[in-house]
């Protein structure tokens, strides 16, 4: 049977077919903007059949999209009306009240209030006590009234926010059900159900965020299961969650707001895989595309996770992948500012027009117009040879634009474009590393993503790392990633209680319910029980402090629980924010997470060191040279185990190019990957 997993980016859609016997196809395919499913289709009607990969064989399919987030950033959601508790119909347009922009003149608002404009927004009469008590029944002709006012003026899917509903649901339960007797086609989120823990305003936002996102995700994931059907392809679909773990379709599209970052959380977790199978317990991943790139920390092996994560600027209590994107990529278009200093990004070239090498009516100089300039990429043998490149007109825009504003070579204006776009990429870790409390340098960066090898060396020179890991096949995993990925499920229950009053016994009752939860759709997914391992978290805060940190809870041992988990919290805040006390904590929010392993087969190259084989040559520049260097250049498929290269040197294949600068040296792995390290 074949495994397939495919990502879509915002440039190229990434592909990967394995088997159980270790056969491996990789392939690229420009997005379909417009409509994402059409990449897909692409594979299943040119590249199986070219593969000779009969679609009934296919035993795995799994996808990680973009769709959910691109529906926030056009503004393409649903339009929602959101029902609240009477009298509490403004907190998503007030917020926290924490501003930005402070002295600006005219002040907008800095909550999502596209989500549901004041006339969106509508109360109902009831009432629930913090304590999980019903004082006041929800008021079913208030909800008929003001369900129908919403209709009529457009709305297509409701939000229910009602106020301590994630201490008892029973009045959003009730309202949700009479709201689907009455308008059974009608798409209904709860609060209680995607967010059920305390603080009303971050409760209200991604409830609101998952009802605008839903539709559009359930179109999306019908048209694809509509197509896997006429192509015949018996495996399930299965999407890539933002917490890093896979759910079938239908799970997905009842939680549609887990789904954002679902593409860049594939490349963290295939980086994990990488790395754990090459031994290496800590790693800085970079993800460059053509459009931006994605910053992540493993740690001894895991993944960091938040809780709560940045969607088009606006915070979404949502568990995500911890990865931050800064707007410098392949595409990333270099401009002057009025002062004449040299910018590049966030605006991008895209995939259309692209850069103006793409030759396809582009003309604003971009990263990929710089490279070809400096001879770091071939032209002939950009995306293995499928998309030629015009050097001419790299030149032309880099010339127009940049060097003759700036009286400058475009050689130099080329070295000055990568010099900026470094400085970005090597400021975007430091924020995630340092300013978290990581030393960077006890770290090994790995590139991947088309653009990741380009700019690994000088990265690491900019932060002081000394070694880089390259996976087998860096452009695409994304879509590796996907194969590599657990199938995983995860509930939360509010639980606000200072640690001197808290009971372990009621930690375990809510933790077994959470388990029970997940359980449920580990079932739906057909997983057995025993396959799977489960994990409990705990969200802990000194007592008044506004935000929380996740620490792991120990439930085998219930005697010693608190006080293992309150000696971590203050260990983790220290390392965190540099410093920590011994005062009173509070317990907020308890976690469960089920995680059931998907081994994907590995590529084992044979013990068969040897030398490098016949390089031809070429003339590159590179950032830190004076001039262009005699380069030796390598094609990754003829590179065995054990064979060492020195720099300066570039290694290139069909999905991204690797360049070794002088005063460093390759090796490759027993796996495939290479592994590049500073000379002493």
């Amino acid at each position: 049977m074949y495994n397939v997993g495919i990502d879509i980016g915002g440039t190229f859609t990434d592909v990967v077919i394995t088997t159980e016997g270790g056969e491996r196809y990789t392939a690229k395919v420009p997005s379909t903007r417009e409509d994402p499913s059409q990449a897909i289709q692409q594979v299943i009607d040119s590249l199986l059949p070219d593969w000779g990969i009969p679609s009934n064989e296919i035993g795995q399919f799994r996808h990680g999209t973009t769709v959910a987030t691109n529906a926030v950033l056009e503004r393409r959601g649903s339009t929602i009306g959101l029902i609240t508790t009477e009298g509490f119909e403004d907190v998503l347009e007030v917020g926290r009240q924490n501003r930005t922009q402070i002295y600006d003149l005219i002040l907008r608002a800095e909550t999502p209030v596209f989500l549901a404009p004041g006339r969106f927004r509508c109360g109902v009469r009831e009432q629930t006590s913090p304590q999980g008590n019903v004082e006041v029944p929800v008021d079913l002709d208030m909800l008929d009234t003001v369900v129908d006012e919403l209709l009529e003026s457009g709305a297509r899917a409701i939000a229910l926010a009602f106020l301590f509903s994630y201490a008892n649901p029973e009045n959003e339960q009730r309202a949700a059900a009479h709201i689907r007797k009455r308008h059974p086609d009608l798409s209904v989120s709860l609060s209680s159900e995607i967010d059920p823990m305390f603080r009303e305003y971050e409760r209200m936002v991604v409830t609101s965020f998952d009802a605008y996102v839903k539709g559009v995700i359930s179109r999306y994931l019908i048209t694809m299961e509509k197509r896997l059907q006429e192509a015949r392809i018996p495996a399930p679909l299965q999407i890539m969650q933002s917490r890093g773990g896979m759910a079938n379709a239908d799970i997905a599209a009842a939680r549609p707001v887990r789904l954002f970052l679902s593409g860049p959380a594939a490349g963290v977790i295939g980086a994990k895989n990488v790395a754990t199978q090459n031994h290496i317990a800590n790693v800085i991943t970079l993800d460059i595309g053509g459009t931006s790139s994605d910053i992540a920390i493993i740690t001894n092996g895991e993944a960091q996770i938040r809780q709560e994560a940045y969607v088009d600027g606006y915070r979404i209590r949502v568990p995500m992948v911890d990865v931050n994107s800064i707007g410098s990529g392949g595409g990333s278009i270099a401009w002057l500012d009025t002062s004449g200093g040299l910018r590049v990004g966030p605006r991008s070239a895209g995939s259309q027009p692209g850069p103006a090498c793409y030759g396809r009516g582009g003309e604003d100089p971009t990263v990929t117009d710089a490279s070809v300039v400096l001879g770091l990429l071939d032209p002939a043998y950009f995306a293995g040879g499928t998309l030629p490149l015009h050097p001419e007109l790299a030149w032309q825009a880099i010339q127009t634009k940049i060097a003759q504003p700036l009286g400058i070579s475009v050689e130099e204006a080329a070295v000055g474009i990568h010099r900026v776009v470094t400085s970005q990429m090597a400021e975007g870790i430091r924020l995630v590393s340092i300013g978290r409390g990581i030393d960077p340098r006890g770290y090994t960066l790995m590139p991947f993503g088309g653009g990741g090898g380009i700019h690994a060396i000088p990265v690491c020179d900019e932060l002081s790392l000394s070694r880089i890991l390259v996976p087998l096949s860096p452009g695409v995993l994304c879509a590796d990633g996907l194969l590599s990925a657990p199938t995983e499920h995860e509930f939360s229950s509010s639980y606000v209680t200072p640690f001197d009053t808290a009971s372990p016994d009621d930690i375990l009752s809510i933790c077994a319910r959470l388990r029970e939860q997940c359980s449920q759709l580990m079932a739906r997914e057909d997983i057995a029980g025993s396959t799977v391992e489960t994990m409990y978290f705990a969200d802990i805060c000194y007592s008044g402090q506004s935000h929380y940190i996740e620490i792991p809870l120990d439930i085998e041992t219930p005697a010693t629980l608190l006080d293992t988990a309150y000696e971590q919290f203050v260990a983790t805040h220290e390392r965190l924010y540099g410093h920590s006390t011994r005062n009173k904590a509070t317990l907020v929010n308890l976690r469960a997470v089920q995680r059931a392993s998907n081994h994907a087969p590995e590529r084992q190259f044979l013990e068969a060191a040897g030398e490098p084989p016949a390089a031809r040559m070429r003339e590159v520049r590179f950032i830190h040279a004076d001039a262009r260097l005699q380069t030796q250049i390598y094609q990754r498929s003829d590179l065995k185990h054990g064979t060492r290269i020195e720099g300066p040197a570039i290694i290139e294949q069909a999905d991204t190019t690797l360049p070794i600068e002088p005063g460093w040296h390759a090796v490759v792995a027993p796996g495939g990957a290479i592994i590049m390290e500073r000379n002493a």
